[in-house]
């Protein structure tokens, strides 16, 4: 057993939740200690210490909770006797929040974000595994300074990369193209790479008021010209392959920019940068060249939590810009 200690931080998500007969549906309502005294193998690794943060199902997440939880994690990890946090979540969010903590936490001690794809109410419930895993990585010195990560059904995932893929299967979270940074063995924690792309965005404000709109083939802009009548603070654009879009969305978006509404530009593709390699209309070329911003690599969901944060700091587009790619 390693000297030190594993907070553990309960948010909710199915891997606290249970059948309720009466509802007839799966609700929250396992604590953190509960869910910490079902893994009796964690007395081998070292001692854990509970929080109860929440207990709520992972889509009534939201970016205000998130930095709550930010602020409560760095506090924690100031203590001397605390090796890591591991974060009981939801899996449907869970992805956006470790992202949110990656761009915002002061700390380099190791945090993991875990969850379930099963209930406790369900044949083989994966929940006390992956919370075995988490705090052996938690607790794993090696796992200091390679950021937040996303430990379930064995695997080590940065947060920058990881992103849920399946509703159901228990093997949903995947890192595209790149794999996982290492795995979680019966005998001890591996890594076999380190995650060359994170950031960090010195803040204790997030703006919530930001809007992520995805887009399909023929579509026009309804959405992006609502979104400019409410005066929104951000819009992030999930466009096609290299970052292109429909022609009749580019009014919408050249009034945004001309409100000074930052546009971010995403890709729905798993994996690739959006870039200016196309010229024709509703390409990513011409509209970066009209003020929209393009979002290199990462995700709609992601490039929308890091304009939250950004916007925290600046709203000047030459500014915001460095944030991105």
């Amino acid at each position: 057993m390693v000297k030190g200690k594993v907070v553990v931080m309960a948010t909710g998500g199915t891997i606290a939740m249970r059948y309720d007969p009466v509802r007839k549906g799966v609700f929250p309502a396992v604590t953190g200690q509960q869910l910490v005294e079902a893994v009796p193998p964690l007395a081998n690794v070292c001692p854990v210490e509970v929080y109860e943060f929440s207990n709520i199902p992972s889509s009534h997440m939201n970016p205000q909770l998130m930095l709550k939880l930010a602020k409560k994690v760095d506090e924690t990890l100031e203590k001397e006797d605390v090796l890591g946090v591991v974060i009981t979540h939801g899996t449907d969010t869970l992805e956006e929040t470790a992202y949110f903590l990656d761009l915002i936490l002061k700390t380099e001690k190791p945090v993991c974000l875990v969850g379930a794809m099963r209930s406790s109410a369900e044949i083989s419930p994966d929940g006390p595994k992956n919370i075995l895993n988490a705090v052996k990585t938690a607790a794993c010195p090696e796992a200091i300074g390679k950021g937040v990560l996303v430990v379930l059904n064995d695997e080590i995932h940065s947060a920058v990369e990881v992103t849920k893929t399946h509703s159901a299967n228990p093997n949903t979270f995947k890192s595209p193209f790149w794999g996982p940074l290492g795995y979680v063995d019966e005998d001890r924690v591996i890594f076999r790479r380190e995650s060359l792309s994170r950031q960090k965005i010195d803040t204790n404000q997030v703006v919530d008021d930001v809007y992520l709109v995805k887009l399909a083939t023929g579509i026009d802009d309804f959405l992006i010209q609502a979104l400019v009548d409410k005066k929104v603070k951000g819009i992030v654009i999930e466009g096609m392959g290299r970052g292109n879009i429909p022609p009749k969305v580019v009014p919408g978006i050249e009034r945004a920019i001309k409100e000074n509404i930052p546009v971010i530009l995403t890709t729905r593709c798993l994996g690739g940068r959006v870039l200016g390699v196309y010229g024709y209309e509703g390409a990513a070329k011409p509209l970066n060249e009209a003020g929209v911003i393009l979002g290199g690599e990462i995700s709609g969901q992601k490039a929308r939590i890091k304009l939250m944060l950004a916007l925290s700091k600046t709203n000047d587009l030459q500014e915001l810009t460095k944030y991105f790619d």
